[in-house]
């Protein structure tokens, strides 16, 4: 599926709050690779979506279901543009179906070996109650229906706490940042991680 002499795709997923972002800034640094954070090249057309419906919890269905595709599909195009002309990238999103479904995991893995890319899916782990005092501290709007239903929130994420089914690196959230750069870069490497 990947080619060793292809660019770096590190795909970094997890629940809200599991530090996704802030490993994806400093892999993308380490890696000098464009950096393609789901949350800030799709928001502002998100807003607009999210003012019409009267929605602000991207988890609602209502919400989900009109904007999943368009929201994955964006940050996929903008990866293998970039992988198109030579660019490692580092992408940061949930990704829950494509770690749940090794052949969703494979369809969006050979778009970018097909760009010139070698993926490599990255899962943070933390325990649930941990993510939700996380959001809480966050205090993010898109996070208020998380906080204030917690206890239908913490069952959730109980649920979707499972390892993915696609071939991953699985890595715990509450570890240092430089620790957790280290071992991703160290699975692009071949290194154990």
């Amino acid at each position: 599926m990947s080619d060793p002499e292809g660019l770096p795709v590190v795909v970094i997923t997890g629940a809200p709050a599991t530090g996704k972002s802030t490993l994806g800034r400093r892999v993308a640094r380490r890696l000098h690779a464009a950096l393609i954070d789901q949350d800030v090249a799709t928001q502002p057309l998100v807003a607009v979506i999210q003012r019409l419906v009267g929605i602000h919890d991207l988890d609602d269905e209502r919400l989900a279901r009109v904007t999943r595709e368009a929201r994955y599909e964006a940050i996929a195009a903008l990866a293998v543009d970039n992988l198109r002309v030579g660019i490692p990238v580092v992408l940061v999103a949930p990704y829950t179906s494509e770690r749940a479904d090794e052949q969703a995991w494979a369809d969006l893995a050979d778009r970018f070996v097909s760009a010139g890319g070698t993926p490599l899916l990255v899962w943070l782990s933390l325990e649930p109650t941990r993510i939700l005092r996380r959001l809480q501290a966050r205090g993010a709007l898109r996070d208020q229906a998380k906080v204030t239903t917690d206890r239908a929130y913490l069952a959730q994420l109980s649920r979707a706490a499972a390892q993915p089914s696609a071939p991953h690196l699985a890595l715990p959230a509450e570890q240092a940042s430089e620790v957790l750069v280290r071992r991703v870069l160290g699975a692009l490497n071949g290194s154990p991680a």
